[in-house]
């Protein structure tokens, strides 16, 4: 016999997809959820606030966001919750956006598995996690008319648009209605939803376009590059230039129309 050595890997799957580590709220404690990457969990007793979203979660519902998470009982709760990292991960996080609460009824089997990565850790379950919940505002509860046209709006002019004020112009309302409306439906106000979707863009460009800074913030609606650095490291903790760094080009999707076309525009 022929001793035959078996080849390894040439990737390691964890660095796609990967449970880092689990988190439980059983009680009425407050909890919070730090750590790079998505937070996942399942409430399966009580209500529970998730600070920056008004609507309290419900028996059933799954959890969805970046860290840091700070989820405050109102009732005896008990939550399961996992933390995933990795490039599949970074990648939805940039369609996510804010962290919310989501219908439990549109993540079929993450309940389930988040249950299982509780007992046993594997990047194949991690993965299958990520798919139940990547569909999960597909079935969500439906927003009002003036949130979804906000919605449409801000996703379609972020570069151009002023602010709230200007949106609420364009929308034909006042101001303080859009943003009382705007949070009570989707859980942030409208002007960090707009910063959100900004911050979204300077992603993408970040990683597929070797452009300065200066062009960055140009094409997502800020003022500067000093001001879109402030804002960046904000949001995500990293200067836009350890976020390149560190987050790669892996799983990442590229340019939407509307930004190949304003992209385009700007040099013409």
């Amino acid at each position: 016999f022929i001793d035959i050595e078996v080849p390894k890997l040439i990737f390691d799957p964890e660095i796609y997809c990967n449970a880092a580590e689990n988190a439980e709220l059983d009680g009425s404690t407050p909890l919070t959820l730090a750590g790079n990457g998505l937070w996942v969990g399942v409430l399966s007793r009580g209500e529970c606030l998730l600070d920056g979203f008004d609507r309290p979660g419900q028996s059933g519902d799954i959890l969805l966001g970046p860290a840091t998470l700070t989820l405050t009982p109102q009732t005896d709760c008990h939550l399961l919750a996992v933390r995933l990292t990795g490039h599949c991960t970074d990648a939805y996080l940039l369609q996510l956006g804010a962290a919310r609460w989501a219908d439990g009824a549109a993540c079929p089997g993450a309940a389930e598995l988040i249950a299982q990565l509780h007992g046993i850790h594997t990047a194949a379950m991690a993965y299958a996690l990520l798919c139940a919940v990547g569909k999960a505002d597909e079935t969500a509860r439906p927003l009002p008319p003036l949130v979804a046209a906000a919605i449409e709006d801000i996703r379609r002019n972020y570069a151009g648009l002023y602010g709230v004020e200007e949106l609420s112009e364009r929308l034909g309302v006042s101001k303080s209605h859009l943003v009382r409306t705007f949070t009570a439906a989707v859980g942030v106000p409208p002007g960090k939803y707009l910063t959100t979707v900004r911050i979204e863009a300077a992603q993408r460009l970040l990683l597929h376009r070797e452009y300065t800074l200066d062009v960055v913030a140009s094409l997502c609606g800020f003022s500067g590059a000093n001001y879109l650095c402030r804002v960046f490291k904000k949001e995500t903790g990293q200067s836009p230039a350890q976020w390149r760094a560190l987050t790669g080009r892996a799983a990442q999707s590229g340019l939407t129309p509307e930004e190949t076309m304003r992209e385009q525009e700007m040099y013409i």
